[in-house]
């Protein structure tokens, strides 16, 4: 086991184990993945979804937790989002138990520096301290599902965090979607799956691709994180909305079987995050060198880069 970089085997899942009937059905499904304890973005959050009508169903796909190492905050992030639907990404299941051989879960690829796997693994270390404080709460988080089924309209849609094959997978990154064969892969998940859309997050930078499968026009949509930026020059975190009506405030999205699939920003209070994240992670600190110039200033990414509408060939 390398710290950061491989995982262990209860991360593994068939991608058949999503085919079974639908575990929950919704009128407006929201898919909201990498909180990663911002308080703000789920203010923001609660705020859109009450303006909603009808079913509407949450559901938290991993990583609501990872700068929250304040207790308050962490209480508090962790009470709000598992009144609603919620599977345990890396992140929860980490902080969950006490093996320190995976480190953070990751399962980073090499095209992730030595350096970045290195500082994950000592913030998911302080963030176990934090939560030994509540052992209720990590016994419960680590009993959350990893995977769901959710229905809208007839469609299915398998929910995960990271692939179709791991809890923390990067087959649904947007760097593994530019390869062919990564491409083919996903085709065939689709099939095993029996799903027409799969929304992930977990890789950190959202993407929504299109793929022409033999069981038709299927989508990826994974969020990015929900709550950090996720574009260059940009203050706000993405979720994913599944529904047969469209939302205004859509940056992007596609239609499936007449049900839209679509990529909100979250309008957090950035101010209020940035004092939250460094009255725990000052410079100096894994996180502030991880993530603190992409919290002002964006990845180095762009909304074009993560639309993929056209379908490219697979091989």
């Amino acid at each position: 086991m390398q710290p950061g970089r491989s995982c262990p085997p209860s991360y593994r899942h068939a991608p058949g184990a999503l085919a079974p009937a639908p575990e929950l059905v919704a009128g407006t499904l929201y898919v909201i993945g990498g909180l990663y304890g911002n308080r703000r973005a789920l203010d923001w959050i609660e705020a859109r979804i009450a303006r909603e009508s009808g079913n509407v169903t949450l559901v938290f796909n991993g990583d609501f937790h990872w700068f929250d190492v304040d207790r308050s905050i962490f209480r508090a992030v962790n009470e709000r989002v598992t009144r609603h639907t919620a599977l345990r990404g890396n992140v929860e299941t980490e902080i969950a138990g006490d093996d320190t051989d995976t480190g953070c879960g990751c399962g980073y690829p090499d095209f992730v520096s030595d350096a970045e796997v290195g500082r994950s693994n000592r913030i998911i270390e302080r963030l176990r301290e934090t939560a030994r404080a509540f052992p209720d709460m990590r016994a419960r988080l680590g009993a959350l599902p990893a995977r769901i089924v959710a229905k809208v309209s007839g469609v299915r849609i398998g929910v995960v965090h990271g692939d179709a094959e791991s809890l923390a997978g990067w087959g649904f990154s947007q760097e593994m979607l530019r390869e062919p064969a990564r491409r083919e892969t996903a085709v065939a998940w689709f099939g095993a799956a029996d799903v027409r859309v799969f929304a992930s997050t977990h890789s950190c930078l959202p993407v929504m691709q299109a793929f022409d499968t033999p069981h038709g026009r299927c989508l990826l949509a994974n969020n990015g994180a929900a709550g950090m930026p996720n574009f260059s020059a940009t203050r706000h975190g993405l979720i994913t909305r599944i529904s047969e009506t469209a939302a205004p405030d859509a940056l992007f999205g596609a239609t499936i079987e007449g049900v839209r699939v679509e990529t909100l920003p979250v309008l957090y209070d950035h101010a209020g995050f940035e004092r939250d994240f460094l009255s725990s992670w000052p410079a100096g600190s894994p996180a502030h060198a991880s993530y603190y110039r992409r919290i002002v200033d964006g990845p180095s990414y762009r909304l074009d880069d993560a639309v993929r509408l056209k379908v490219p060939a697979t091989a």
